[in-house]
């Protein structure tokens, strides 16, 4: 035997009416139908911010000014000029590299930008590079990889 559709029935007990409140005096919810007696919580709409009055809490608070982006990227940046000064004998260069020499933080984005001049031929690696950086590194006869 199956159960049909229409057979489902919800448990005993589990639907109860309605409360039709303010229809009369007897019982619960009749009168003032719950709502106390006089004052704004008594009468019709009330807003549901509204605090008797007092400022309210939408009003109390500072106002956050602008944009943040919680997708943002915060890159360490290093300049080409202290790659020049940091590794002067040439070489591979890492985010690992920087970090050891102090340039960067570990575990963090690595960003070379293109302030100052370079005269060694390095191979860096980093995960961005400023069009100048790029054209200034590979203009000194180094090469560079993204990751």
């Amino acid at each position: 035997m199956t159960i049909k559709i229409h057979d489902l029935r919800p448990a005993a007990g589990a639907n109860k009416a309605k409360r039709r409140v303010g229809r009369g005096e007897g019982g619960k919810g009749g009168k003032t139908a719950g709502r106390g007696t006089k004052g704004t919580g008594a009468r019709k709409n009330v807003p549901a911010g509204f605090e008797g009055g007092q400022m309210p809490l939408h009003m109390r608070l500072p106002k956050l000014k602008g944009f943040r982006n919680r997708f943002r990227v915060e890159f360490q940046v290093v300049n080409v000029g202290d790659l020049g000064t940091l590794f002067p004998d040439g070489g591979t260069v890492g985010p690992e590299e920087l970090a050891e020499a102090g340039a960067v933080r570990r575990n963090k984005p690595v960003k070379v930008l293109g302030n100052g001049d370079i005269g060694v031929a390095l191979t860096i690696s980093a995960h961005a590079f400023s069009g100048s950086a790029r054209d200034k590194i590979t203009g000194a006869g180094g090469s560079v990889t993204e990751l």
